[in-house]
């Protein structure tokens, strides 16, 4: 693990008009000055998810990467590595029953807290397959009409992590969280509204009936899946995504069974949603 290193331009490439962008010029696995620290955090703050690519990141040198933005988070829902707790891994193969991320989702909203953001870095990918989508939030609430998103504004939804995580623990005795948040939520840096509800974890809209909840959520799953608020990810080794969770949901595409992929994410403690 290297402890220093001489520091390159930070060059941003935006891949959309709306979200998302490639970060080149930065070593991962060194320890990085404050300034390019803040310029990656700007670049994640303008394009919601940010990219890099050839970072043979060690667990070390991963945890280190993620504390440069917070404090890092034990997952609610998983158990992470034996010897890192905050590193949780993400593997799918020829025996995997399901995938984590198959469904549009933004990570851990069931928590009171829910993250920050998550820094995902892929060591082992299929040839083909196995993209990860990526959907601005930001873009889902603008595109709304003005009377929809007045309707909206002062709603609240509920998050559940027990339908999530209960199928993957069995029933051990652990409970999972289950928060109120608001529908539309104000992002804490950049003051910008965007739509907070996603068909993993949201489960009912306790100000309206069952029947009203059930049809409003589902035209906002439906709404937050359009294409062109989206960004696709091509995953390469040693590839790593940095996604901001407040303003974003994303995707994992399972079309490459039964190839590996495999890799390991580290989460950013976050803050309760207004």
């Amino acid at each position: 693990m290297k402890t220093a290193c001489i520091e390159g331009n930070v060059i941003v490439r935006p891949m959309t008009a709306r979200i998302g962008a490639e970060i080149e010029g930065v070593d991962l696995t060194c320890s990085l000055e404050l300034k390019t620290v803040k310029e990656i955090r700007d670049a994640l703050l303008r394009y919601q998810v940010i990219f890099f690519r050839d970072q043979p990141l060690s667990h070390e040198d991963h945890l280190r990467f993620g504390r440069s933005f917070g404090s890092l988070a034990i997952h609610s829902g998983v158990s992470g590595l034996p010897d890192y707790p905050e590193v949780v891994a993400i593997h799918a193969d020829a025996d995997s029953k399901f995938v984590a991320g198959e469904n549009w989702h933004s990570d851990l909203s069931c928590n009171n807290e829910p993250p920050l953001g998550s820094i995902l870095m892929m060591n082992t990918v299929p040839d083909y397959g196995g993209d990860t989508c990526f959907s601005s939030m930001y873009a889902a609430y603008e595109a709304l009409s003005e009377p929809m998103r007045h309707f909206l504004d002062g709603l609240t939804a509920i998050h559940d992590g027990e339908h999530v995580y209960r199928p993957i623990v069995g029933n051990n005795g652990k409970t999972f969280p289950c928060s109120e948040h608001p529908i539309v939520r104000t992002h804490p840096e950049t003051g910008r509204k965007c739509l907070f509800v996603n068909q993993s974890y949201t489960t009912r809209i306790p100000q309206l009936s069952k029947h009203e909840s059930d049809a409003v959520l589902s035209m906002l799953y439906r709404h937050c899946m359009a294409a062109d608020f989206q960004v696709r990810f091509r995953w390469r080794p040693n590839s790593v995504a940095f996604w901001d969770n407040r303003c974003t949901q994303h995707q994992a595409i399972w079309d490459y069974y039964p190839a590996v992929r495999s890799g390991f994410r580290v989460t950013i403690s976050g803050d309760k949603p207004f």
